[in-house]
């Protein structure tokens, strides 16, 4: 992974919230093995590889760390992170709604993957990305039309 001295830019991320049928959002709690934000809570997600779009990421990474597809994502933006450990780059974020729970979750990575209420989550140590897109997922038609 690229660092603040080296050269290269730091790839861009893809993220997917996914909200259950309770309006509750998944997160996982990352271990102490990241270099990026260890022990922090976060939503899937990870590094968008060459010649990849962020949508295509997004659902690769929904798959690799949830062991979840969504038919589709809808883009609520990209979100500038300028991160102290890995430099500047921009988070993708997407959201879908999927009828699941925390037995339908797979753990592909990390400590492991729950459903939390998105209101509570800001008093969880957050990763910088998950604190930068919190507001806009918060506000997203996505998210409060099951609460």
């Amino acid at each position: 992974m690229a660092t603040v001295t080296d050269s290269r830019r730091v790839p861009d991320f893809a993220s997917v919230a996914v909200v259950d049928g309770r309006g509750l959002v998944l997160m996982q709690e990352r271990d102490e093995h990241p270099v990026i934000d260890p022990e922090c809570w976060g939503l899937p997600g990870g590094a968008i590889e060459a010649g990849e779009t962020p949508e295509r990421a997004a659902h690769r990474e929904l798959d690799e760390e949830t062991g979840l597809a969504a038919p589709s994502l809808t883009p609520l933006g990209a979100f500038r992170v300028d991160h102290p450990v890995v430099g500047p780059h921009d988070c993708h974020l997407f959201v879908t709604r999927l009828d699941v729970t925390d037995a339908d979750v797979v753990c592909g990575e990390g400590r492991r993957m729950v459903f939390v209420d998105p209101a509570t989550a800001p008093s969880l140590p957050l990763t910088l990305a998950a604190r930068t897109v919190w507001p806009s997922l918060l506000a997203s038609p996505q998210l409060g039309a099951g609460r």
